[in-house]
């Protein structure tokens, strides 16, 4: 299915941002409050005049902000009160929460003002907002998140899926993880074919719980209509060596091995400053290092892949991590940027329909 970018831009835009493609961003999340976000925009702005953004957030903050980082001519805030914080019940926001800058971030995409909305906000709130306000994708049962993950593929990434949304998933969920997700590769990071592979304690067709046997085989079948090749089952240690471009697993296996990774990653590099300081002669080695321990500190760093993608919905919204700096805001503004670019709304419900038809067929 071809669709034009151009087809995708939103039919409710604000005059202001004629012509650009508009993110929504919930200004008000995160550790680093407003002062971060806005500078994070303020760095995909300079890197690309075709964006555009809507800031939802306490005016009185924002507009100074936006003054002192020359935004006013790609931005429009969007005041709301009230903030969702990282203690926030998403039962409680979900009530309550119609004053916030988080529901009036995902509002701007449920109302066609724009295409993606980004938050570094609470992500059980933003996620059961998500769901409430977007709705579901008809033929999804459960959506997931999507994250990016350093690996020696030909892209340099893997995407990994679920990571948090959901701790279950039954074969026929992860059935639609595999479709999400190569869907997510195709449009996010330019693979014609994903290869995607099941997460497992074991390669072994006959290893693993019997939902991921189930799953092994609905994914098989399903696969040579799908764009995509089945690798099979893989393990853990096969996530960063680059097996698989599409990797499948349950929201609560895919969070430990995502917050695993980055506590490993951290750890890393830590243990390579302090190795580099214990002597004059390591120090010196450092210096003449210099260069490459820059191009690894880049490689791994987690802010230049922040965002997971939410996935299953009638919409596209990007989790950005909480701690996120300036830098990993413009990060995850990227990754929404490229998605609405692609038109990846659109081609992830016209793909998870297809797949629905087909089952149908088959039953």
């Amino acid at each position: 299915m071809n669709i034009d970018a151009q087809s995708n831009l939103p039919d409710a835009t604000p005059p202001e941002l004629a012509g650009k493609i508009v993110i929504s961003v919930d200004a008000m999340g995160g550790d680093h409050g407003p002062a971060a976000i806005v500078a994070g925009c303020a760095m995909s702005a300079k890197k690309n005049p075709e964006i555009g953004f809507i800031l939802h957030g306490k005016r009185d903050v924002l507009e100074p902000l936006v003054a002192k980082r020359h935004l006013a001519g790609c931005c429009v805030i969007q005041d709301a009160a009230e903030v969702v914080t990282m203690d926030s019940k998403p039962s409680t926001v979900m009530r309550r929460g119609q004053d916030t800058s988080m529901w009036s971030a995902i509002d701007s995409v449920r109302h066609h003002e724009a295409t993606v909305a980004v938050s570094c906000g609470n992500t059980g709130a933003l996620m059961a907002l998500s769901m409430v306000r977007l709705r579901k994708l008809p033929g999804v049962n459960r959506p997931a998140i999507a994250c990016l993950w350093p690996s020696r593929s030909a892209t340099g990434y893997t995407v990994m899926l679920d990571v948090g949304a959901d701790i279950r998933a039954d074969d026929s969920d992860l059935l639609q993880y595999a479709q999400m997700g190569s869907s997510y590769a195709r449009n996010g990071l330019d693979i014609h074919r994903p290869r995607v592979g099941l997460l497992n304690v074991g390669t072994e067709e006959h290893k693993g719980r019997p939902e991921l046997k189930s799953a092994h085989t609905l994914i098989s079948d399903a696969a040579p209509n799908s764009d995509f090749d089945f690798v099979g089952f893989v393990e853990g240690g096969d996530i960063p060596k680059g097996n698989a471009d599409v990797i499948v697993t349950d929201g609560f296996t895919g969070n430990v091995a995502l917050k695993t990774a980055e506590g490993t990653a951290s750890l890393i590099r830590d243990l390579l400053s302090e190795a580099f300081k214990y002597t004059i002669l390591s120090r010196i080695a450092a210096l003449l290092a210099l260069t490459s321990l820059r191009r690894l500190s880049k490689r791994t760093d987690p802010r230049r892949v922040n965002g997971g993608v939410f996935l299953g919905l009638n919409g596209t919204v990007v989790k950005s991590h909480g701690s996120a700096d300036a830098t990993g805001v413009s990060a995850a503004i990227k990754l929404a940027f490229q998605l609405a670019q692609a038109g990846f709304s659109d081609r992830l419900a016209a793909r998870v329909a297809s797949t629905s038809a087909s089952r149908q067929d088959m039953s």
